[in-house]
């Protein structure tokens, strides 16, 4: 943890000088590539030692792939490949470390990498191997026409503001960043001259940086003051689970999950300011004007505290894993995709058994949930109390049932995950299953 933070804060103090001496017009795309790459290895071994093998290992494996594969199968073989070797380190961690976290967990950053790297091949895929009208409107926007070189590859996958802790990034903007088209292409979406301009805007970074460094503080203030403070196994002590009628658990397991929301919010947003400052993020202007660094965020903090659904929940909570699994499975799923798209997630996540409960179990809420939003929602739209009432409603449900959903994801374990279910009563399955039979 402590190379980790100490890797980003310095990835910062890179990102800032990068964009600031080696900005397009100081430096070539070639020279940019190559700092950037040379500096994300160099991080990858400082944190990880002789783990970080594992990275470029995958990274010169699909490497091949991309150059050898026929573009039919390339999205295919890449997959199969990169989750294959991510699969076989997770199962390493489960058998061999016995559910211990690693100190140079290493999982991290090749679960990142196998995003990208199934990102990539099934944009070059769409780019190559598909014609235009097969492609839904975004498919076109992000296609890849050509296969990148051996640098920009490497770029993309190993470069120091992701390496570490990502998020992923879409190839074709990466390189528009690196080549210094990013901003111009967002900003070519506005009518800057009817606005009052005479040419356009150079938007800047550094409010965001400063606004996502202070969300970073207080969320490192919260993780060290709350997290070890509200353990989630206290929620299925034999003492705790004798003395505490239902209701009082419900709270806790509210308060013990929002306790263990700081270490990712910290980890997230500091990935995000690492990267916009290097001028990498920018993602236009919003409806009162004002310049948005979103385009690479994990998270919205206000929308998922404030989520009146499972589905606004999980939109946005690990924003750019979700996009990912949409662009490669949802999208692409022939039949079931809601389920494929789960269960991938919980493949990417690891082989726990937490993950599969907490997916599986998720599989069932968002069907349910998504049954009583169709069937019912429309009858409390006739007047503001209604609607009021609704949302109270749906946010105290929606919270619980995160609640209920990510226990498993954090305990791990078979053992405590059953213990905690029979502790809940499988209330939440329970009135899932009856939504659907009902609804």
């Amino acid at each position: 943890q402590i190379n980790f933070v100490a890797c980003q804060l310095f990835a910062l103090l890179a990102a800032f000088w990068f964009r600031i001496y080696l900005g397009p017009s100081h430096a070539s795309s070639a020279v940019r590539h190559a700092f950037a790459t040379l500096f994300g290895i160099y991080f990858a071994v400082f944190c990880f030692g002789w783990y970080s093998i594992h990275l470029f290992v995958l990274v010169m494996m699909n490497y091949g792939i991309m150059n050898m594969a026929s573009i039919p199968n390339i999205h295919r073989y890449s997959f199969v490949v990169a989750m294959g070797y991510l699969t076989l380190c997770h199962i390493s961690r489960i058998y061999i470390f016995h559910y211990g976290i690693l100190t140079t967990d290493f999982s991290g950053p090749l679960m990142i990498i196998t995003q990208k790297i199934t990102t990539l091949a099934c944009q070059l895929h769409d780019g190559i191997g598909r014609q235009a009208e097969e492609l839904t409107a975004e498919q076109n926007r992000l296609a890849v026409k050509t296969r990148p070189s051996l640098l920009e590859y490497l770029s993309y996958l190993l470069n120091f503001m992701s390496v570490i802790a990502g998020p992923c990034s879409n190839y074709k903007d990466y390189i528009a960043f690196i080549e210094g088209r990013h901003v111009h292409m967002k900003l070519l979406e506005v009518n800057w001259k009817q606005k009052g301009y005479d040419r356009l805007p150079d938007p800047s970074p550094t409010g965001a940086v400063m606004y996502k460094l202070c969300i970073t503080l207080v969320s490192l203030i919260l993780f060290l003051t709350l997290t070890k403070n509200f353990p989630m196994a206290y929620i299925i002590d034999n003492e705790f689970l004798d003395k505490t009628p239902f209701l009082s658990r419900l709270g806790y397991l509210y308060v013990v999950t929002q306790a263990a929301k700081p270490k990712y919010y910290f980890a997230w947003t500091l990935a995000d300011a690492v990267n916009n400052a290097a001028g990498y993020g920018f993602s236009g202007v919003d409806e009162r004007g004002a310049f948005r660094w979103d385009l690479l965020s994990n998270l919205n903090i206000w929308n998922i505290e404030t989520a009146t659904s499972f589905k606004m929940y999980i939109e946005n909570w690990n924003i750019q894993t979700a996009a990912w699994l949409k662009r490669v499975c949802y999208d692409r799923a022939p039949w079931y995709p809601t389920a494929l798209t789960f269960i991938l997630s919980a493949l990417w996540h690891g082989i726990y058994p937490g993950y599969y409960f907490t997916f599986l179990t998720g599989i069932l809420i968002t069907l349910a949930a998504r049954a009583i939003r169709n069937n019912c929602r429309h009858y409390f739209l006739s007047s503001v109390p209604l609607k009021i009432a609704y949302d109270i409603v749906t946010w105290v449900a929606t919270q619980l049932a995160v609640c209920y959903t990510v226990a498993p994801f954090v305990m791990l374990a078979v053992e405590p995950t059953i213990k905690f279910y029979k502790s809940m009563y499988f209330h939440m399955h329970i009135l899932s299953i009856l939504v659907l039979l009902v609804l």
